[in-house]
């Protein structure tokens, strides 16, 4: 069914206590994730919410969480680590910390997924500013990994108007869709669902 008439279809199902994420699950074809390395960061028009962000810098940051270059040595403990990387959605450097970042907690970080990036979590300067225009991309990005044939990424609220869905559903499969080797070739089916709900399957 078309994009519209999926998001009205979930809409009829039995409201819980909580505001429900809305999902888009893509699956796919002829790709081997095992193989091939798929992940990209795509910009949503609509943040979800506001992510818990953690920053490795040479000082401390009244921006946001940090732990700065000489607290580094106590996170050689695995247990530790693991704590901190549980903690947060993100972690941001700057650029010339880098090296150390990944040689201390990239065991854990490149795993889960949360080691900064060039495209999201490397900031070149320290300051405020650079800072906050760095937590402003994080809460309107979704990064996503290929780990399966099968992509479940998190586009909306239950309580966010049906035109700010679509417009972040859009984006997302789009943003999929361009990291794909053979695009839309790749895609076997696109579904949409609430936390609670059956999937709704939906062209796009």
């Amino acid at each position: 069914m078309k994009i519209e008439e999926a998001v009205k279809e979930l809409r009829k199902h039995e409201k819980r206590k909580f505001d429900q994420s809305i999902d888009l699950i893509v699956n796919l074809k002829g790709v081997d994730p095992k193989r091939e390395s798929l992940s990209t960061v795509i910009t949503i028009p609509h943040p979800l919410k506001e992510k818990s962000v953690c920053g490795f810098f040479t000082k401390k940051s009244g921006v946001l969480s940090t732990v700065t270059q000489p607290d580094f040595q106590k996170y050689r403990d695995k247990k530790t680590l693991k704590k901190l990387v549980k903690q947060y959605d993100f972690f941001i450097a700057v650029a010339p910390l880098m090296p150390a970042v990944a040689t201390t907690f990239g065991k854990v970080l490149g795993p889960s997924g949360k080691m900064p990036s060039p495209q999201l979590g490397i900031v070149s300067s320290e300051d405020d500013a650079a800072i906050k225009s760095m937590l402003q991309k994080i809460n309107s990005s979704v990064k996503i990994r290929v780990k399966e044939p099968s992509i479940k990424v998190s586009v909306g609220r239950e309580g966010m108007s049906d035109e700010k869905l679509i417009e972040n559903i859009k984006a997302v499969y789009t943003g999929i869709v361009a990291m794909l080797p053979t695009k839309k070739e790749n895609v076997k089916s696109a579904l949409v669902k609430l936390t609670m709900s059956k999937p709704v399957g939906v062209e796009l």
